[in-house]
């Protein structure tokens, strides 16, 4: 079977990372890690790559003059390792309008709310200040505008009454870990339609 090749995109931890290594372990799964991105040196996520034996580079955003030039060089080095689709997973830059452009319908990303409520840095202080009762995560397509696109798939979790920021953030992580497998494996299986604005999940 060929597997969809995927490049993961890091600028910390990496747990998503991590979610997305061990579902590639499964022999059925139906993609594969080709390479990780990071644009710090010191992000843990490339010690979890190195550890899995998947090929890393780190591209320093701060030797670029432009975030364009930046993009540019991460353009290359996703192609030069046949890469069919990215995953955006913890990294904390903003991509120029041309990358995006080049990349749609082929790049994804995970937010901690349920888009497009609570957009933006720190959803899930948001989300706990304004008294919603349900929060989660989703998985979207990228589009230019930041946090949003296509909405692929969304997991859900309760807002307690003593929630704070940390609490609510670590239960919707664990739904996070779910779902981004998830939606790859839902495109590597093509069964993700883009309908305008939309999805249409293929059965």
């Amino acid at each position: 079977m060929s597997k969809l090749k995927i490049a993961v995109l890091i600028s910390g931890g990496g747990t998503n990372l991590q979610a997305l290594i061990d579902a590639c372990k499964q022999p059925d799964y139906p993609a594969e890690i080709a390479l990780v991105i990071s644009n710090r040196t010191d992000a843990y996520g490339l010690k979890r790559a190195e550890e899995a034996h998947i090929p890393t580079k780190i591209i320093n955003h701060k030797d670029f003059s432009s975030r364009e030039k930046f993009d540019a060089q991460m353009d290359k080095e996703i192609s030069s390792y046949g890469v069919e689709l990215i995953c955006l997973a913890g990294f904390m830059r903003l991509l120029s309008d041309e990358f995006v452009t080049k990349w749609f319908g082929k790049m994804i990303n995970i937010h901690p709310s349920l888009l497009p409520a609570f957009k933006g840095a720190d959803a899930n202080s948001d989300a706990v200040a304004y008294g919603v009762k349900i929060s989660g995560c989703t998985v979207h397509f990228v589009s230019t505008e930041m946090d949003s696109g296509p909405i692929i798939l969304q997991r859900t979790v309760p807002v307690l009454n003593d929630d704070d920021r940390d609490a609510l953030a670590a239960r919707v992580l664990e739904q996070e870990h779910l779902a981004y497998p998830e939606a790859v494996r839902l495109i590597a299986e093509e069964k993700v339609v883009i309908d305008g604005y939309k999805t249409i999940i293929e059965d």
